[in-house]
């Protein structure tokens, strides 16, 4: 991960005026940081693919571009990370999440609070309306908390609603989360959410492309769902409306062969007409957490440890019969004897449970079905 210096220059990098995450990328790819802040505050030309990739910037937002870089102060930038607990990494870093590594659009920085080997477990997003119903609210809460329960870790963007309900179940579950944010570490947003920003970035993980002193402005949210997407395994959409960030999150987790489900709702309900078009769309409906943990492969409590057996289980003299035959293959005369019961008896057992398919007769012995291919 980098260091001080390179986390100040990675941050004033980040803060860049018209440093869209696509311009970042090929900026980095072509310089080292320090090299394309140098350039940049003393004019200096950059390689040839980061001038395309820039859009040839108009002389005033060179000029701006320049005078930002000039004055963002890379020594301050590094201290308020460092205040703040927040690391900072660019892709070329080891430690980059391996999920965004292989991103066809991944964040070309990184800032981060918490821990990363969060991202080792299995995750699951979960996301939804921010003006959601109680209902809403309520199965968010219950799918968090029984994922945390099962270890799963969950992955929300920690907006009002539908991720705050969500994350708040992880935390009753003593689970631990991953919250992907659309401003700087400094100032959680929505304010009633900073208790959970403070857990996340404590227990979990706290992650955003933009540094400190980012402002939450309405254009980054949508940008960021594709790293809340990449994040995902499966993604589970509780409620939402016909547009929103949801149904780009969903977008953009289809695009990346994430599984989507959604949570069926009443056709009457106004926040549920977002989930229902997805299940049109062919989106796995979402009903419990059996449902998240069988897309995982995770739910053992809908496999029987047998195949489902129709015939009925064998009476007292069935199972004796049974056990005699699985000592060793005997004969009508060796049952009889052996368990001193009447020949009719053991003749009517001995049928059944050759009509079951349990017991094999071979001239005139008799044997439990498979103890053959058991011996073999």
């Amino acid at each position: 991960m980098s260091s001080e210096p390179d986390a100040g220059v990675l941050a004033v990098l980040a803060g860049l005026p018209g440093g869209n995450p696509r311009r970042l990328r090929v900026l980095l790819d072509h310089h080292e940081p320090a090299d394309a802040l140098a350039r940049l505050i003393a004019g200096r030309p950059l390689h040839p693919m980061v001038e395309r990739a820039w859009g040839g910037p108009s002389g005033e937002l060179r000029g701006e571009i320049r005078r930002a870089a000039a004055t963002g102060s890379v020594a301050e930038a590094a201290d308020w990370c460092a205040r703040l607990g927040v690391g900072v990494m660019a892709r070329a870093d080891p430690a980059f999440p391996a999920q965004l590594q292989v991103d066809p659009d991944p964040p070309a920085i990184l800032f981060w609070q918490g821990d990363l080997s969060v991202l080792d477990a299995r995750r699951v997003g979960i996301i939804g309306t921010r003006n959601a119903t109680a209902s809403g609210r309520a199965t968010a809460f219950e799918l968090g908390h029984e994922l945390a329960v099962g270890g799963v870790t969950v992955v929300s963007g920690l907006a009002r609603g539908i991720d705050g309900a969500a994350h708040r179940g992880v935390r009753s579950g003593d689970g631990r989360a991953v919250g992907v944010v659309a401003n700087g570490h400094d100032a959680p947003y929505p304010k009633p959410h900073a208790d959970l920003w403070e857990w996340v970035g404590t227990d979990g993980l706290l992650l955003s492309e933009w540094p400190p002193g980012t402002t939450p402005e309405p254009w980054r949210f949508p940008l960021r769902n594709r790293i809340l997407a990449a994040l995902c395994e499966v993604l589970v959409v509780v409620e939402s409306r016909e547009r929103g960030g949801s149904l780009i999150t969903a977008r953009a987790a289809a695009d990346r062969g994430v599984e989507v489900m959604a949570v069926p709702g009443s056709p009457r309900n106004r926040a549920c007409t977002g989930t229902n078009a997805l299940l049109v769309d062919g989106a796995a409906p979402c009903t419990s957490v059996d449902d998240v943990l069988a897309a995982l492969g995770l739910d053992h409590r809908r496999q029987c440890e047998l195949p489902f057996d129709p015939r009925p289980e064998p009476d007292d003299v069935e199972q004796q019969v049974l056990a005699v035959c699985g000592e060793a293959p005997s004969t009508l005369d060796t049952i009889v004897s052996t368990l001193g019961i009447d020949v009719a008896v053991a003749a009517m057992a001995v049928a059944r449970l050759e009509r079951w398919g349990r017991l094999v007769e071979a001239g005139g012995w008799f044997e439990p079905a498979g103890s053959r291919l058991e011996r073999s």
